[in-house]
């Protein structure tokens, strides 16, 4: 792992390097400076040492014949026998992709019962299904999934590796990247391929969604990125697209160390918001907390489902299992109301695809009017009871 040491021979305590570090840290105890661990590596303190007293040690770069690399995974997450719409999404942005890369799509499957699924697979898109239709796989597991990926991808070298950022996904994806020794983008919103490079343009929001960061993974292979669900758009099924479907059964698997025992589900009575077509979400700037009572009510005459800001979700207004965003869920229904929500990137990264967004804000200037295609600008307080009114009126 690259570091950066300080040579104490050298080293006189100037404190210049201290003084210029913008991340604050370095300090100086005993007339030594000395690197903490929120050192970023970008060598600042290295350019103003007068006494070259400071040096960055940098790792072995391992090379990788990149040439050797081609074609797109796809890892296709399953519960219960039903393919979760995040991979067919995946796949109609692979897709996309293998046109730029002129490769083909591959899928891989793990479970038991598998025929079905490899056929969804292949309508969606999947040129190549590698599937591993073994009870040792029935019942999800990190370590065993991880290990049977990972030689896949070992033995068919991919150049490029996506997931969906599930629960699942996100606790398999890093175990695969560091099995791999690669690097993995998580909660991508945009992938691209750069024309000139041919390299994946992984963009996701960064510091806390104040902005937009573009990764690319140049010396090591496959380039690996997860994407929330609802970002990218699914291809319509075509069950006569022809395909091949690879049977994968012949792995000497370590032991596992872990047991399933039992599975317990729980019931959720009401709608997932995720699949809710229309969404009233609310945001810090609703107000007093009794206006939720005019955010219920109009959810209501709507028949749509309530949302929050991670904003909102930390004052206590609204519980998590409502929040969307970056840090929250992703949605894409067909009218979204955003409800003193001031729009910050790390919220409008999960409701981009929503077909009709409707904003309400007291502030005019509030990003949310960006890409809202209706706006209204005012109070909750004021203009709810009005938009209740008229809908009673309508009797919608």
């Amino acid at each position: 792992m690259s570091s950066i040491t300080i040579l104490k021979d050298k080293c006189v305590g100037c404190k210049i390097c201290a003084n210029t570090c913008p991340f604050g840290a370095i300090e100086i105890e005993n007339k030594k400076a000395i690197i903490k661990d929120n050192c970023t590596l970008c060598g600042s303190c290295i350019n103003v040492c007068k006494f070259n007293a400071i040096e960055l040690k940098k790792d072995t770069v391992t090379n990788v014949d990149i040439s050797s690399y081609t074609g797109i995974f796809v890892f296709a997450e399953h519960k219960n026998g039903i393919i979760e719409d995040v991979v067919f999404e995946l796949l109609g942005k692979a897709k996309e992709l293998s046109n730029d890369l002129n490769t083909k799509v591959s899928a891989i499957i793990l479970g038991e019962n598998l025929d079905k699924s490899c056929k969804d697979l292949i309508a969606y898109g999947a040129d190549i299904v590698y599937c591993i239709d073994n009870p040792e796989f029935a019942n999800y597991s990190d370590e065993k999934y991880s290990l049977a990926i990972s030689k896949l991808i070992e033995d068919n070298k991919p150049e490029i590796v996506l997931l969906g950022a599930t629960s699942y996904g996100r606790s398999l994806a890093p175990r695969i990247a560091s099995k791999l020794n690669t690097g993995l983008t998580a909660d991508c919103t945009i992938l691209e391929i750069d024309s000139k490079e041919k390299l994946l343009q992984q963009t996701r929001p960064a510091f806390g969604g104040n902005l937009m960061a573009t990764i690319v993974c140049p010396n090591h292979r496959p380039q690996m990125a997860t994407v929330r669900p609802k970002i990218m758009k699914a291809l319509e099924p075509d069950y006569c697209r022809k395909g091949k479907i690879i049977n994968c059964n012949n792995f000497d698997l370590p032991k596992s160390k872990t047991k399933v025992i039992d599975i317990c589900q729980f019931k959720n009575e009401s709608l997932n918001i995720e699949d809710a077509e229309i969404i009233v979400a609310v945001g810090r700037g609703i107000g007093d907390s009794n206006n939720m009572k005019l955010v219920e009510e109009l959810a209501h005459l709507l028949n749509a489902q309530i949302g929050a800001s991670r904003a909102a979700v930390d004052e206590g207004i609204v519980d998590y299992s409502h929040q969307i965003g970056q840090t929250g869920k992703t949605v894409s229904p067909k009218f979204y109301f955003a409800l003193g929500i001031s729009g910050a990137i790390q919220h409008t990264a999960g409701i981009s695809s929503s077909d009709i967004i409707i904003a309400i804000n007291k502030d005019p200037d509030a990003p949310i009017f960006k890409i809202a295609n209706y706006g209204l600008v005012g109070t909750i307080e004021d203009l709810l009871p009005k938009i209740i009114k008229n809908l009673k009126e309508k009797s919608l």
